[in-house]
């Protein structure tokens, strides 16, 4: 991309050292306005900073946004009714974040007159795909900068250097890359490079550990609506408030810490450390309200398809007609997803105590092993079996050998 093409660039700006060392490099680089965007979506820290900091740097439009409604409602409620777990254990934490970013930083570019959209994420990561794809779905015209692609800062020290010889700030405290929301905390890099290095104790933010948890468990009833959590013991809460509130019931009970190898979509393995307090315990609870309230099939494509919902947010295709179609879908399923979940937290785990509905399919009087009053005819069992049989008793008396033999 050359820099003639370029009059004004709005960059995804946390304030931290990366973000800080590109808006000095595209001012430099492209010699253009460069517009910032922080987004607070919840991740604990203060986000005032960044306007010093970017207005000492020389940028005249600020932007900083409180989006952390928007987040659990639009993003985080949406996706967790689906129930979408990547590879079987990571819950999306930052890829379901890039979406709502690259949709602000698009929405800014046109009512500031950029022509383009910058972001910290390196050439080797999801994140680079995730923030692109979005952005190219919502304006098709839209120029993106990705300095991890361009320049020749290719390590940490390299980084270090250029902001001493440009005078930022540089803070070495931390050797991780951290990303965090109202959903989670994430750890990549330093010794967490090696899987076989065992992640140490400080390295967890948020959760205490399971030896500082209490002693004494903690029971809580959190309240659905149409497949979201609406209440916890009885009080209703907003989505960025329910999600505050799930976190400080599980960091305080030392649950979610995961340490895992995935595999990112631009072909490479990748080791992480993630804590998702309040993500955990939501999925645990939605899925118990669910049991008793989808009829089987239903529940059952859902989690054939949650799969490849998750792959679509984990890879970047949150405004793919794909992911809405399979969301429309979802979130019918949500309908009578109404009810309350009784849970029990004690050191990291979370155990369903209970679960009612008024749209409940559970019928104690066929499914007891009492006396059912003729609910269910159980001599009716017989031709199930024999008609499900069928298949196969054809086939053995044919002579097909089947693999056990």
């Amino acid at each position: 991309m050359t820099s003639d093409k370029i009059k004004k660039i709005v960059l995804a700006y946390s304030g931290g050292l990366d973000t800080s060392i590109i808006l000095k490099w595209l001012q430099d680089r492209y010699d253009c306005e460069v517009v910032t965007f922080t987004a607070d979506l919840g991740q604990q820290e203060e986000i005032e900073p960044a306007r010093e900091k970017a207005a000492g740097l020389g940028v005249r439009e600020i932007y900083i946004e409180d989006v952390r409604e928007e987040f659990a409602r639009e993003y985080i409620f949406p996706m967790f009714r689906a129930n979408a777990v990547y590879e079987g254990e990571y819950m999306l934490g930052t890829s379901i974040a890039r979406p709502l970013i690259a949709k602000w930083l698009v929405k800014i570019a046109e009512s500031t007159g950029a022509d383009a959209i910058s972001h910290g994420a390196t050439g080797k990561g999801n994140d680079q795909v995730r923030f692109e794809l979005n952005a190219y779905a919502l304006n098709p015209e839209i120029k993106i900068v990705a300095p991890w692609r361009e320049w020749e800062l290719g390590s940490r020290d390299s980084l270090v250097a250029y902001a001493r010889q440009h005078g930022l700030p540089v803070d070495d405290r931390f050797s991780h890359s951290m990303d965090a929301n109202l959903l989670h905390i994430s750890y990549e890099g330093g010794e967490l490079e090696d899987p076989w290095v065992t992640p140490a104790d400080t390295i967890w933010r948020w959760t205490v550990s399971l030896q500082d948890a209490p002693n004494e468990p903690e029971n809580i009833e959190v309240g659905f609506q149409h497949g979201d959590p609406v209440a916890i013991d009885g009080e209703k809460l907003t989505p960025a408030a329910m999600m505050e509130r799930l976190n400080a019931l599980g960091v305080r009970h030392g649950i979610g810490r995961a340490d895992l190898v995935e595999n990112r979509y631009v072909g490479m393995k990748s080791r992480g450390c993630y804590e998702t307090p309040g993500g955990t315990i939501l999925l645990k609870a939605h899925r118990a309200i669910e049991s008793i309230t989808l009829d089987r099939e239903v529940a059952h494509l859902k989690d054939e398809l949650m799969p490849r919902y998750a792959k679509l947010i984990y890879n970047g295709y949150w405004f793919s007609p794909e992911r809405e179609v399979m969301q429309t879908m979802i979130d019918q399923s949500q309908q009578v997803v109404d009810g309350q979940v009784r849970l029990e937290l004690y050191k990291g785990n979370v155990t369903v105590l209970g679960r009612w509905s008024e749209n409940s399919l559970y019928d104690e009087t066929i499914a007891t092993f009492e006396d059912d009053g003729g609910a269910y005819q159980q001599r009716d069992a017989e031709g199930f079996i024999k008609l499900n049989a069928l298949r196969m008793r054809v086939a053995t008396s044919k002579g097909r050998q089947r693999s056990s033999d």
